[in-house]
């Protein structure tokens, strides 16, 4: 089972995330986080296998939360969510240790796929 963080400062992306995710027989959704703030203090506390991040949210964006998500939960992996699908939003998601990078837009297959193979990387790596 995925363990995963959502984190996204739109109610209605968080939901229709978490209502899509939890359709998937090997994906726990155990947390959800409007905020930087939120995101961190949920990490800590749950460490999640998987952290889906938005990368733009007031506040605190997900470049600087993902550094710091780095540092907390090493053994969490970070997928980077975006509506700007850049080269430049592809180096700082890689500048600051995410896994991954997804546009919003991309189809939700996509999204899956990241999710697994990025969770399954992982537990090759840790163990």
């Amino acid at each position: 089972m995925i363990t995963l963080l959502l984190v996204d400062d739109q109610p209605t992306v968080l939901q229709g995330l978490r209502m899509r995710l939890s359709l998937e027989p090997d994906i726990q959704v155990v947390g959800e986080a409007e905020n930087g703030a939120a995101a961190i203090a949920f990490a800590r506390s749950v460490q999640p296998d998987v952290i889906v991040l938005d990368v733009e949210m007031a506040g605190m964006d997900g470049f600087s939360v993902a550094a710091v998500l780095r540092a907390i939960t090493p053994a969490s992996v970070i997928i980077m969510l975006s509506i700007h699908d850049t080269a430049r939003a592809y180096q700082q998601a890689q500048e600051v240790g995410a896994a991954a990078f997804v546009p919003k837009h991309a189809a939700d297959g996509l999204l899956l796929d990241t999710i697994r193979r990025a969770a399954q990387a992982a537990k090759h790596h840790g163990s």
